[in-house]
């Protein structure tokens, strides 16, 4: 690996570096702290031989000392020497104690000897460095008379005299506060390192699109930057930025741009034959995948499409609390046989575009109903006028997904940078290869806006990028106000209330026109939201001439046999009233 092929690593896990960094110069400096303070005073001494003014005998003298000094650093380590100094300074420690205090050297090429002593107050070095320079020269004195005469003997030729007396330490020598201090940042800097690629190693979560590629085989169609903003119930992007959101600016326009670059992903996938029924669900709970579908179904809807999303989360049904309609009848009862589906087809937004199915009531058995005929029929039917989105439960915990992706054009993973593990979603693309499905690509959510494979140059390019006088021509005539902030919210209903009180229709269903109903509470509120009470007398079933007619349906006001029977025109459905 190159040195820039571990700059990631290390910016992954900055935050724990400087923190090791850091601890390891705290814990040295406590050290210090806690360590007993030594001074260090110096003193020194010559060796002399005699005296002599002549030049040669002087000379002959200089390198008789000079060898002589290399004899007496022994004698200045000797036990004779300690207890000189300790008779001299009156100390009751032992001979070998001192020794360990006392250091002596030779300067090199000199004649002198350096005695370098310790001790616990300024006061204790010096007086230990001056009584053992004295001892040492008590100690070549001695040795340099042995075996002279007393009487006649004349003073030793050879002496040792003291050179620098020993001052008073100002500072401690030991221990180093500032030496201390730098190895601890060095060590701590080091562990730092080492924690990052141990946790590289041993981390298998995913942390960019080149790792799911290289370790799964499949391409990653999207990457969804973080939001923070987003919560349970605000989870929705402006695609037209009309929305509070888009006083954020980039922050919008960011996670708006992925969406848009999934939505081609997935129509360029095949170009002659692109996909209408996707399943779009995730290894595990929490990856997100339910919001990824919500804006995917806004983006694709925006560009002028028709667009059914589907709750097939029977487990744990989030669509209608996501797009703020009231949750009732839905896919369950449509497949129960309890509801037909245009009763509880809910549009959403001014355009028409995008019709919402809720999950309905949770049963006991959802992998029975998403894997029977009527749930295949009822995909089928909507197919063939509408791109078919389907918000399904995650893939490790239940079969629900793998189920739905067998007869289906293919599913979209989500995966969620720095939560979800390669090992998690190369299992849950073995279930849909186990089921026979077909994955369309992985779609990496929460991905940081900073840092190794996070380039969002499409939301930062140019400032204005994405902004709306951005957006082409031929997208912008048919984009539509997606924002919620747009949509009038219905009022709250408790669940006594719906269950006690059935929904007031503007008109009357009548046979054979399943649409009537919902054009009628359309034109009463933008955004409806109702319960299955008070429909139960519809018993019409929809045809594939409803279908045909309320996504494709001319635009014009011709007296068709679809019309005589009271079914809306996408003009009037777009505008939200109801043919009379």
């Amino acid at each position: 690996m190159e040195l820039r092929s571990y700059l990631p690593i290390l910016r992954a896990h900055w935050l724990a570096i400087i923190l090791l960094t850091l601890l390891g110069g705290a814990v040295a400096f406590g050290w210090t702290l806690i360590q007993p303070k030594v001074y260090t005073a110096d003193s020194s001494g010559i060796v002399s031989i005699g005296s002599s003014s002549d030049s040669g005998n002087a000379l002959v003298g200089d390198n008789l000392a000079k060898s002589k000094v290399k004899s007496y650093l022994d004698i200045g380590e000797s036990r004779a020497v300690a207890q000189h100094a300790i008779d001299e300074l009156g100390l009751s420690a032992s001979p070998e104690s001192l020794v360990g205090k006392i250091s002596i050297s030779n300067p090199t090429d000199t004649a002198v000897l350096k005695v370098t002593a310790n001790g616990a107050t300024p006061e204790a070095a010096r007086d230990l460095a001056e009584a053992w320079i004295n001892g040492i020269q008590a100690q070549i004195t001695s040795i340099e008379s042995t075996g002279a005469d007393p009487a006649t003997a004349s003073p030793s030729i050879v002496q040792l005299i003291p050179l620098d007396s020993a001052v008073l330490p100002s500072a401690p020598s030991s221990p180093n506060v500032r030496l201390a201090i730098v190895i601890g940042l060095i060590i701590g800097l080091i562990a730092g390192i080492a924690y990052a690629a141990v946790r590289h190693i041993f981390d298998r979560r995913i942390r960019s699109p080149k790792v799911v590629e290289a370790e799964t085989g499949h391409s990653v169609v999207g990457t969804i930057p973080i939001d923070r903003r987003f919560t349970d119930k605000d989870r929705l992007v402006s695609m037209d930025g009309s929305t509070d959101y888009a006083a954020a600016a980039n922050d919008d326009r960011a996670v708006a741009e992925a969406m848009r670059e999934v939505r081609t992903n997935i129509q360029f996938m095949n170009v002659d034959n692109p996909p209408r029924v996707i399943v779009v669900t995730s290894p595990l709970p929490g990856d997100g995948k339910s919001t990824t579908v919500a804006n995917l179904a806004i983006a694709i809807s925006a560009s002028g499409q028709q667009v059914v999303l589907i709750d097939a989360d029977l487990r744990r049904p989030t669509v209608a609390k996501t797009f703020n309609l009231v949750g009732g009848a839905g896919l369950t009862d449509v497949l129960a046989g309890r509801s037909n589906v245009g009763d509880v087809l809910q549009p959403w937004g001014t355009s028409g575009n995008l019709l919402i199915l809720g999950a309905g009531q949770i049963p006991p058995n959802p992998s029975e109903l998403l894997g029977s005929v009527r749930m295949h029929e009822l995909v089928a039917s909507l197919a063939e006028h509408a791109i078919v989105l389907i918000d399904a439960p995650p893939l490790l915990p239940v079969t629900d997904a793998a189920i739905l992706t067998h007869n289906t054009d293919g599913a979209l993973i989500v995966a969620s940078v720095g939560k979800t593990t390669i090992d998690a979603l190369t299992k849950a693309l073995s279930n849909v290869e186990r089921a026979n499905g077909t994955v369309l690509g992985v779609i990496l959510n929460r991905v940081p806006r900073k840092g190794a494979g996070s380039s969002y140059y499409g939301y930062r390019y140019g400032g204005d990028y994405n902004s709306t006088s951005a957006v082409p021509e031929s997208e912008a005539a048919t984009a539509s106000s997606v924002s919620t902030d747009a949509q009038p919210k219905p009022a709250k209903v408790s669940k006594a209330e719906r269950k006690s009180k059935p929904v007031e229709l503007a008109a009357p269903p009548a046979a054979g026109g399943v649409y009537e109903d919902v054009m009628a509470r359309a034109a009463a509120n933008p955004q409806p939201g109702w319960d299955a009470a008070g429909i139960d007398s519809v018993d019409a079933g929809i045809t594939d001439d409803d279908l045909q007619r309320i996504f494709n349906g001319p635009d014009d006001e011709s007296g068709s046999a679809a019309a005589e029977r009271g079914i809306p025109t996408r003009r009037e459905l777009r505008a939200g009233r109801s043919r009379k």
